[in-house]
């Protein structure tokens, strides 16, 4: 396990590495935007007294990532502690550390943080420069500028001159500071240089955006924003199940109320009018982005219904090209031949492999579409083994047509609730979505069929009375248990023409035109415009 703390633009990276694991996957992205600041790292080799430490080879393998990342010649020059953050001591020699860490503290950490970093150049006497990093807002003061006073001092009620990050300029009173204590913050008079702390009563002011003194209004370097690569489409849940499932907020003008609430903190969203009054259109970062979203949203009491994750495609020099995402599997030896094939037909390329234990690390980079629906694939494989973790890498030509879901869905004909007789007839078509006795109605998927095409069902049909009982077959029968979905998955896995309903308590999946008529008539219309 590691933690990277980057404590402020002018001081190192801490790179905390786990003594057995080694970097994991997850530091790629982080040490990346370090790097690009040219920050300077110091890596602290944690946990050294577990049995199966490994510290020289883990420090090899940081090496590695550096150089990968492109680091520079400052960086690669990194300070190296090893010891035991829970015994509280910490030393750079590995050969004490390997006898342990009786007598020893954290001295020399922090001695090697004081005589490694710079000394601060903020200087409180020049003119006020503040650049805004991070964005908060409160109910009671509005949107909260949060960010560093790089020189000079800012205090509660100062006139300042407010710089966008599009050149714009105009003078603005601010209303009052928050520093930080801890965890919390609280209201202050006066903050100085070298200091961070949240700024309100600046109307529009974003992220890259500078607050500088009237008499000197210099701008710092902006901020630069990663752009949305995955879109999706949100919608107001019409299915029959609508506002049923303890859903407060249901209207369009909750979720438009919802949207414009999170863009004001959220910078990476966007969000534009659907195809209709009651769907929007929102881009992000990817489908753990927008999963995120929709889950907090979820929990709030909002329902809706959201399509499958579209990808954003660029034009650079003539050339199609999309989000390339750089992918890490952790899985068992014997199924390292799996996942290569899988991965193999969404388009990635493996770059390494390397032995972890009983485990391999496989590191791809894979298009941002050929994630979406791999996860399942990938449990399914390793027998729920697998690990996988990936970040935004760049864009990328495209490579190419990449195979859909190869199963069809199991679709249900009507309304009520499932029965034992009906699901017990249809457990060879596929695997199922809802359990005995769950409600469902026309148009929900009920399951994923054996073959790859869709199949309307009856999942409700109940067994007729005759003379000939039998009733001891659904006690000792049992079905299978129901495959279930979160938000993320669900996303993944929906087809082009279905939808994933958001609720309270449940995500189902459905049809995008729940009457089968509807959907005839749907595919003919498409078939005749191409």
């Amino acid at each position: 396990m590691f933690h990277l703390h980057q404590l402020t633009y002018s001081i190192p990276v801490l790179l905390l590495v786990d003594a057995a694991e080694g970097p994991m996957p997850q530091t790629r992205f982080v040490l990346q935007k370090a790097f690009s600041h040219h920050l300077k790292p110091i890596v602290v080799v944690n946990k050294i007294d577990k049995p199966e430490a490994r510290p020289q080879e883990v420090v090899n393998e940081v090496f590695d990532l550096f150089i990968d990342l492109d680091a520079d010649e400052a960086a690669l020059e990194f300070p190296v502690f090893y010891g035991s953050g829970r015994q509280g001591w910490m030393t750079s020699d590995l050969e004490a550390a390997k006898k342990g860490g009786e007598g020893k503290n954290l001295h020399s950490l922090f001695d090697a943080i004081l005589s490694y970093i710079p000394a601060p150049k903020d200087d409180p006497e020049q003119p006020l420069q503040f650049r805004v990093t991070s964005l908060d807002w409160s109910d009671y003061v509005g949107r909260i500028a949060i960010g560093r006073v790089h020189r000079g001092r800012v205090r509660s009620n100062d006139r300042v001159v407010h710089l966008s990050r599009t050149g714009a300029q105009r003078e603005v009173n601010l209303r009052g500071l928050y520093r930080f204590v801890g965890l919390s913050r609280e209201e202050t008079k006066l903050i100085e240089a070298g200091d961070l702390c949240g700024i309100y009563g600046v109307e529009n002011i974003e992220i890259g955006d500078t607050l500088a003194a009237i008499d000197r209004p210099e701008a710092m370097p902006i901020i630069a924003i990663d752009e949305p690569t995955m879109t999706i489409v949100m919608r107001v849940n019409d299915s029959p199940f609508a506002g049923k499932d303890g859903g407060k907020f249901l209207t369009s003008r909750h979720l438009r109320d919802r949207l414009d609430k999170e863009l004001r903190v959220n910078v990476a969203l966007r969000v534009d009018p659907g195809d209709g009054a009651d769907s929007f259109k929102l881009s992000g970062r990817g489908v753990m982005h927008l999963g995120f979203l929709l889950e907090t949203m979820r929990r709030e009491g909002f329902e809706f219904a959201v399509q499958k994750p579209q990808v954003l495609f660029k034009s650079i020099d003539g050339e199609r090209q999309e989000p390339i995402e750089y992918l890490t599997v952790d899985a068992p030896a014997d199924a390292v031949g799996k996942v290569i094939e899988i991965l193999g037909t969404r388009k990635a390329e493996l770059l390494k492999m390397d032995r972890k234990g009983t485990f391999t690390r496989l590191e791809f980079t894979v298009p941002a579409r050929g994630l979406i629906g791999v996860r399942s694939r990938l449990l399914n494989a390793t027998a729920g083994q697998a690990t996988m973790h990936h970040v935004f890498h760049g864009y990328g030509p495209f490579r190419g047509s990449i195979e859909e879901r190869i199963n069809g869905v199991l679709v249900s004909m009507a309304q009520g609730q499932t029965t034992f007789y009906a699901m017990d007839g249809l457990r060879d078509r596929g695997t199922f979505f809802v359990a005995e006795g769950a409600e469902i109605y026309e148009g929900m998927l009920v399951g994923e069929h054996c073959k790859d095409n869709d199949l309307v069902v009856n999942g409700v049909r109940e067994k007729k009375a005759t003379n000939v009982r039998s009733s001891t077959k659904e006690t000792f029968v049992k079905l299978p248990p129901p495959r279930s979905f979160g938000v993320e998955d669900a996303l993944e896995y929906v087809g082009e023409d279905e939808l994933v309903e958001v609720t309270a308590t449940s995500v189902r999946l459905r049809k995008l035109f729940l009457k089968e008529t509807d959907r005839k008539r749907n595919d003919r219309r498409a078939e005749a415009d191409a």
